[in-house]
């Protein structure tokens, strides 16, 4: 980072910074970390160049405007500031001091996240804030892949996938018209997204919020649970309240989630960010196999 702005950054924070403990979880290719600062002050400071990846400003600036929307209600550390200059972007937020979940999982923090969690969707139906985004915009034209992998004869996925891929492009043009609802997702949770502060969970980094059904958001974290050491998708789908939710929608759901796991990891990674398609075959792995539980296709 340039003199230059950390100078002003540390004129924003109101004290010089003395200690600055880098956060390595995440996958954004900027600057994030815990800082200390002279007048025994704390917070925490993410940053990123506009030219370190051609999307990850814009990411940012949205974040920006959710953090700064979102109630007091809302389990999250509290936004301060936006700084946006000499091509840097940064957020300032209060330091919360958790951790993220164990892994691998284990039962106690699945507890405390699973009942934070739920205490979340309620919060947060109807949304407090007015967004544009939706679920069903999302699916339609990002979470999704198998159609893509079929239209570019797509020879590297898994057996089972390439002999259905058909019938998975016809399941996950489904799912756009089963997510609806008036919740306000999170949509991108995950451990690495989570801090746990004693008996206290706090949700992080909230870009992509967006209006859908809530279980959504639960659907779409539990490969990454799984795949982290945590329980199979399905018994941590049971910790949830799915009264309602057709099996068909959830099937939807699962396959758009499986093909974008799986199709997009065998892209080049974007810049910056070198490990994100090997994050993404991970969770593909576990998406799929659940999955092809679920429809018992031979």
């Amino acid at each position: 980072m340039p003199e230059a702005v950390r100078n002003e950054l540390e004129a924003r924070l109101g004290s010089p910074v003395v200690e600055a403990i880098t956060q390595p979880a995440g996958f954004s290719p900027g600057v994030a970390a815990r800082l200390r600062l002279r007048d025994g002050s704390r917070a925490f400071v993410k940053a990123v160049s506009e030219e370190a990846n051609p999307d990850s400003h814009h990411i940012y600036r949205q974040e920006a405007r959710i953090a700064a929307s979102l109630p007091a209600s809302v389990p999250t550390p509290r936004f301060r500031w936006l700084y946006d200059h000499r091509g840097w972007v940064a957020l300032c937020f209060d330091d919360v001091g958790g951790r993220h979940p164990y892994e691998p999982w284990t039962e106690a923090d699945l507890a405390l996240v699973v009942a934070a969690l739920r205490r979340l969707s309620a919060a947060l139906t109807p949304s407090p804030i007015a967004v544009e985004a939706t679920a069903r915009h999302a699916f339609e034209r990002t979470i999704n892949g198998w159609r893509a992998a079929l239209d570019r004869g797509e020879d590297r996925l898994d057996p089972w996938a390439s002999r259905h891929l058909v019938h998975l492009a016809e399941l996950e043009a489904r799912a756009p018209h089963v997510v609806g609802g008036e919740t306000l997702l999170h949509f991108d949770t995950r451990a690495d997204n989570i801090l746990i502060a004693g008996e206290e969970v706090y949700v992080v980094d909230w870009p992509w919020a967006r209006l859908g059904a809530a279980w959504v958001d639960w659907a779409a974290m539990a490969p990454s649970v799984a795949m982290q050491g945590g329980p199979e998708p399905e018994d941590f789908m049971r910790r949830f309240e799915l009264r309602g939710v057709p099996p068909e929608s959830i099937d939807a759901v699962v396959c758009s989630l499986a093909g974008y796991f799986c199709v997009h990891s065998l892209d080049p990674p974007p810049p910056g960010i070198p490990t994100v398609r090997a994050f993404q075959a991970a969770q593909g792995v576990v998406a799929l196999r659940w999955l092809r539980e679920r429809v018992r296709w031979q």
